[in-house]
């Protein structure tokens, strides 16, 4: 069974590819590499022993995008490629809108129009906005998002239920908390291209010495050290939701579904609590620095996730260490191909 992969050699989207292709899918990957670099394609043969079919285009690309699908059976789509910098979003809005939701609708005019189901959308916790309570179920109710990326993200959402209910599609909505770590075999990664907008890749190039000092982004929330709280999820282990999420669709005897999973580990750490995790995971010292707030950005968000574990037999198994242990291997093996 052949399966679309967008955005397919981006951070989460590589290491989904890898999963997908050691439970036997085969795997076609459109990317137009703004995120990412054209070797992750060759270490993903590397670590699956498979070739992955790689299209590079920017999926704005009507006719590029109709080629692709008249060239392959394509069975279901797993949709990573979007712009997904928070605090970039604010200053580029339209960008963000353009490049988010035309390259979704695109793809959902080819599934309609050659009747084909099964989409799995990358969606994030950034459409619940600051909710009231937590832990955040899939049942908290949607507010406005702080920034333009989450009004991108839930719109998606919208788009896709519309979809699913007016054409008789499978779609599963994934809402993830902050994806980290990288691939044990320290070939997958993400890539920040320029200065990362994510804490992890920051305090990663900090502790390499790229970066002088992590800029920690307010210090006075009402959290206990006065940092944000988010659920940081290991990379790999949300990979493997994405392949349970596609299992059910496609066994599910249903003609129209619409599938909603947060997918966390169900514990809040602190921007501090990270930093210290790093320094000990590794044995390296991490020098920050305390900045303002960053517009867009909320004080605490952490998952219930017991509705995937009962629904997709699914649950998040690697502690934060080890996942920012896996993050420093790929820091060494970035460092190492630059030498070569």
């Amino acid at each position: 069974m052949t399966i679309l992969v967008t955005g397919g050699l981006g951070y989460i989207g590589s290491h989904t590819v890898v999963e997908l292709l050691q439970n036997n899918f085969e795997v076609v990957i459109i990317d137009d590499l703004s995120n990412t670099e054209k070797f992750i394609l060759k270490n993903i043969e590397e670590i699956t022993g498979k070739k992955p079919i790689f299209y590079p285009f920017d999926l704005k690309r009507k006719e590029l995008l109709k080629q692709v699908f008249d060239a392959h059976k394509i069975e279901g789509c797993i949709h990573f490629a979007a712009y997904k910098a928070v605090g970039e979003s604010q200053e580029k809005p339209i960008d963000y809108y353009e490049n988010n939701l035309f390259s979704l609708i695109n793809l959902l005019q080819e599934m309609k129009e050659r009747n084909i189901s099964n989409f799995i959308f990358s969606s994030s916790c950034t459409v619940y906005g600051q909710a009231d309570t937590m832990p955040i179920d899939e049942n908290t109710p949607l507010k406005l998002p702080e920034s333009s990326y989450g009004k991108t993200k839930q719109m998606g959402e919208e788009i896709l239920k519309d979809f699913a209910t007016a054409h008789q599609k499978k779609v599963t909505l994934l809402r993830y908390f902050n994806p980290i770590g990288a691939h044990p075999s320290a070939k997958l990664g993400e890539l920040p291209i320029g200065i990362p907008n994510n804490l992890v890749p920051y305090v990663m190039q900090t502790a390499a010495g790229v970066r002088e000092k992590l800029s920690v982004w307010g210090n006075d929330y009402p959290t206990e050290d006065g940092t944000a709280i988010r659920d940081y999820i290991y990379v790999v282990d949300l990979a493997k939701a994405h392949v349970k999420a596609l299992q059910k669709l496609i066994n599910s005897t249903e003609n129209s579904q619409i599938d909603i999973y947060n997918l966390g580990t169900g514990k809040g750490s602190s921007v501090l609590e990270v930093v210290h995790a790093f320094e000990k995971a590794n044995n390296v010292k991490v020098p920050y620095q305390i900045c303002d707030r960053r517009a867009g950005d909320i004080t605490i968000a952490y998952a219930n996730a017991d509705k995937a574990e009962k629904e997709l037999g699914w649950k998040a198994e690697t502690s934060l260490e080890e996942a920012l242990r896996t993050t420093w291997e790929w820091q060494k093996y970035l460092e190492n191909r630059e030498k070569i």
